[in-house]
């Protein structure tokens, strides 16, 4: 399995790299030039796949949409709009109410496919467990885990859209079939982060009251964000009928950025234009933009190596059961991608193929099933995810601290829905 193992040795690489305090984004883009000469494109034609990954829209898209979220997630972090928002999640939790807002805050913002929304629910879940004895790692734990609770089935998220359409699948079925993973992913999330905690969480003093006005003026800029994203798509579609649907997408939500910004300057009255291009020197950000730019980059030259498509041929050829690569070969492409489209592209037009073989009698929903829930695990487990990235670069956690929460969480969740596909198999689902 040469190009599985050469996948996996430039991998333990980059994370070697990072160890050493070389930046997260000259590790990746190292990474993703190693696979190219590994995989034998040669300099001159590697160098040729590092221009068309710089030329890429959505490298820069997604470079300029993080620089804007940022603003706006320190925008909402501000005291007097956070205490707003976590003064609802509260008044909605009761006596319970910071457990409340620790899940709330980015599961509701979660339901956005926004790249880089971990950004948005940072500060919150910063705000929300503000005292100094909070663990870093636990916080950025409980902001990533609880934003990717939807992504399972929530139609406007690109890879359940691809994924409907690989299978052939009305999207009332695959919602159907894919809604009890989100409910077990909250259950875990709930379990292993918020019940260790519940004693301390628990609120003495009765919630703020909150003004409707109040609350709208938080809201409007979210909200335009949102609007833009879900609405915005369709009609760029007529518009730049050339671009790709994830390109369209991050246009949309630049838009609803740049709209959100505009309602921020006004509601502040006393910020002008230029003190907010100002604050978007930040380090901070642009420390994260270089990282981000590390991932496209990443991911674009690896997909020109070629070496994945093949990794999966050869666990195929290898003689694994049939279960056994719709649970593995997504794990590996999500793991190594950091994307759910990349292991929905790479592994489900090849467990679509199988299912339809000759004297297979797993169904392809049932491979789907265990290959979605095997996909996901990876990225989550995935120290190049974007929303990883993110979530602990804000909070400055430790890799290994971040892991000894996800890794319980994210295995536990696997295991239950291997339990669910054992179930739909006997069942003859």
């Amino acid at each position: 399995m040469d190009a599985l193992l050469k996948i996996f040795v430039v991998f333990a690489c980059m994370l070697a790299l990072t160890r050493w305090r070389v930046h997260m984004g000259l590790a990746l883009f190292g990474g993703g030039v190693a696979l190219c000469l590994w995989a034998g494109r040669g300099f001159t034609t590697t160098a040729s796949d590092i221009v068309a990954a710089l030329r890429a829209a959505e490298l820069w898209l997604l470079m300029l949409i993080t620089l804007l979220i940022f603003e706006l997630g320190r925008h909402m972090a501000e005291d007097r709009n956070a205490q707003v928002i976590m003064g609802w999640a509260r008044a909605w939790g009761g006596r319970h109410g910071r457990a409340v807002s620790l899940m709330a805050i980015p599961s509701v913002i979660g339901l956005v496919p926004m790249p880089g929304g971990a950004l948005f629910s940072a500060p919150l879940v910063a705000q929300t467990a503000s005292e100094p004895t909070w663990d870093p790692a636990w916080k950025s734990a409980v902001n990533y885990w609880f934003r990717h609770t939807w992504e399972y089935w929530w139609p406007v998220f690109p890879v359940v859209i691809v994924t409907v359409a690989i299978f052939d699948l009305e999207m009332s079925r695959f919602i159907a079939m894919q809604l009890p993973l989100s409910l077990v992913s909250l259950a875990v999330g709930y379990w292993i982060l918020i019940r260790p905690h519940v004693d301390k969480l628990i609120m003495t003093a009765p919630p703020p009251g909150l003004s409707v006005r109040a609350v709208g003026r938080v809201a409007a800029p979210l909200a335009a964000v949102v609007l833009s994203t879900v609405l915005l798509p369709p009609v760029f579609s007529d518009w730049l009928p050339e671009a790709t649907a994830q390109t369209r997408t991050l246009v949309a939500l630049l838009v609803g950025l740049l709209v959100g910004l505009i309602l921020i300057l006004i509601d502040s009255r006393t910020m002008t234009l230029r003190e907010l291009i100002c604050r978007l020197r930040d380090r901070k950000a642009w420390d994260l933009i270089g990282t981000i730019a590390g991932v496209i980059l990443f991911k674009n030259l690896m997909a020109q190596s070629g070496l994945v498509p093949i990794a999966g041929e050869q666990l195929i050829e290898s003689g694994i059961p049939l279960s056994g690569i719709a649970a593995l070969l997504p794990l590996v492409a999500g793991f190594v991608t950091g994307i759910a489209i990349g292991f929905a592209g790479i592994a489900f037009p090849l467990l679509l193929g199988l299912a339809e073989s000759p004297g297979v009698e797993i169904s392809a929903a049932s491979l789907l099933f265990l290959g979605f829930a095997s996909g996901y695990a990876g990225m989550m487990l995935s120290p190049v995810h974007l929303c990883f990235i993110l979530s602990r670069g804000y909070f400055s956690a430790p890799l290994k601290g971040m892991y000894r929460y996800i890794l319980p969480c994210t295995g536990l969740t696997l295991l239950m829905a291997v339990v669910l596909y054992v179930i739909r198999l006997q069942l003859g689902f």
